[in-house]
């Protein structure tokens, strides 16, 4: 938390007193409210807002939807191609991403996804090995019971994911939302690699502040945009906090 509070306390802060008295409280001279909006206008805020929050809830759902899917044929089919699909989606958990960001980053220019679409399609790629392996382990502790009686009742195959098993998942499904939602919000590098130069999300637009200054910091500036760039996954991790341990617990445990 400590870096947290300093953050919010040096935002309140001119640069000049941010360089001096890093550690003392904001007071009368050395209080500049002016950090956040000079900072707004300097970075298109609300631009790299609306870019982020249009990201992250789109790759969100679609990982939460198609992993989730992914994870009930995975456990459901007892085949070898199952298996070799589960590990494969287990073994891209181990590679680095800085082993693959450059040609990943070459083929996203040649397929076009350089693009705030297409990059949702690299996010749901990334974030398919964790959720399909902590879905999994959900998956199993549900009773087969369950689709065959729907199946009995003549649901299809889709009629009883989407009717019968997708609405008992959603402790995991939550808890696999939170985690991705929080990994893309705060990621720079993979849009930095593929559309920082023509679409800023809000990590590229508060390091450009930065970056663009010419020697000239605006410390104070950069810790205001800090604090609003973490203020939306901060508000939406406390309020899904406690669904991260039930879902990781609940798919621990086969019932």
């Amino acid at each position: 938390m400590i870096p947290l509070i300093l953050v919010l306390m040096n935002s309140f802060k001119g640069t000049l007193f941010v360089n001096q008295y890093p550690f003392a409280l904001p007071d009368k001279a050395s209080f500049d409210i002016s950090n956040y909006t000079s900072g707004v206008q300097a970075t298109g805020f609300f631009g790299a807002l609306a870019l982020s929050l249009f990201i992250t809830v789109c790759s969100t759902a679609v990982i939460v939807l198609l992993t989730s899917m992914a994870a009930w044929y995975i456990t459901r089919v007892r085949a070898w191609y199952s298996t070799l699909l589960y590990f494969l989606f287990v073994f891209s958990m181990v590679v680095p991403f800085q082993m693959v960001m450059f040609t990943m980053s070459k083929m996203a220019n040649m397929t076009h996804l350089d693009n705030p679409v297409g990059i949702i399609v690299l996010y749901v790629g990334f974030g398919a090995g964790l959720s399909v392996f902590i879905c999994s382990g959900f998956v199993r502790s549900i009773p087969v019971e369950l689709e065959e009686a729907a199946m009995i009742d003549g649901a299809s195959v889709w009629k009883t994911f989407f009717s019968v098993i997708f609405p008992v998942l959603r402790p995991v499904t939550v808890t696999i939302a939170i985690l991705n939602a929080m990994w893309i919000w705060n990621d720079y590098l993979l849009p930095y690699l593929v559309i920082g130069s023509q679409w800023k999300t809000i990590p590229i637009a508060v390091q450009s502040y930065m970056s663009g200054s010419y020697g000239n910091k605006d410390l104070g500036g950069f810790m205001a945009m800090l604090v609003l760039a973490i203020i939306p996954i901060v508000v939406f991790f406390l309020i899904g906090q406690k669904s991260i341990i039930k879902g990781i617990t609940a798919g621990a445990v086969k019932g």
